[in-house]
């Protein structure tokens, strides 16, 4: 049995959605308003949050970002009436693990409920995610999202940063053109474009301009590679 807050300002959904959870098992806690909701999801000990987009006195992604900002990486899945593409991405980048749109049949809300309970489960079985990103003396910092060169701050641009994040996970692989295409600009562009290059160069220039040990390598005719130094 899991314990889930739902965060939902219609009553109607909510009702429905608390009905059906509890008739799948789960213990289901309920606020129809977001400041009620932040201050549930930042009290009480929760498997998983539901949480509606727009919500009256604090918006769904103000919570997000209010608890992805505090360290509190709960799963959470959001609903929302908004389903362009845009929408779907803002809602993700702010710390949603999912994004549902309504209409919405209850047997995908509840599988996809599974899935993140499910997630959630194994990482705790195999220990935190990490928190900190580490090559050398290079660090990068998933909460506070400050990247620093031993005592040196670094100021990257968001896509800087995960840019530099999806390097640091693959440190001492050989990442090509398309696996960063792919996982960092979420498109499938022509690997001959030089987007990649310019923002590779960019990140260079913060991170190993005035160090004799350079980090990022370009690898010639495979990719690049994020390397220890120290």
């Amino acid at each position: 049995m899991s314990k889930i807050l739902l965060i939902e300002d219609d009553k109607n959904i909510a009702a429905y959605i608390h009905k059906g959870l509890r008739e799948a098992s789960h213990t289901v806690d309920l606020s129809h308003n977001g400041k009620d909701g932040l201050f549930m999801a930042t009290t009480e000990h929760y498997d998983a949050l539901i949480i509606d987009r727009m919500l009256p006195e604090l918006d769904g992604l103000t919570i997000l970002k209010t608890l992805r900002g505090s360290g509190n990486m709960v799963p959470a899945l959001i609903l929302s009436a908004l389903g362009e593409v845009d929408d779907r991405v803002a809602g993700l980048r702010a710390g949603g693990d999912d994004y549902l749109t309504k209409p919405f049949a209850f047997s995908e809300l509840l599988a996809r409920v599974e899935v993140l309970l499910r997630r959630n489960a194994n990482s705790a079985i195999s220990g935190a995610a990490p928190t900190e990103l580490v090559a050398g003396e290079l660090k990068l910092n998933l909460l506070t999202r400050k990247v620093q060169r031993g005592d040196q701050e670094i100021d990257l641009q968001p896509r800087e940063f995960r840019l530099l994040e999806y390097m640091m996970r693959h440190k001492g692989q050989i990442i090509t053109r398309t696996m960063l295409l792919e996982h960092v600009w979420d498109y499938h562009f022509d690997p001959q474009t030089n987007v990649i290059d310019v923002h590779i160069s960019r990140l260079r220039s913060k991170i190993d301009k005035g160090h004799t040990n350079q980090i990022i390598r370009t690898i010639r005719g495979a990719g690049y590679t994020i390397e220890e130094t120290f």
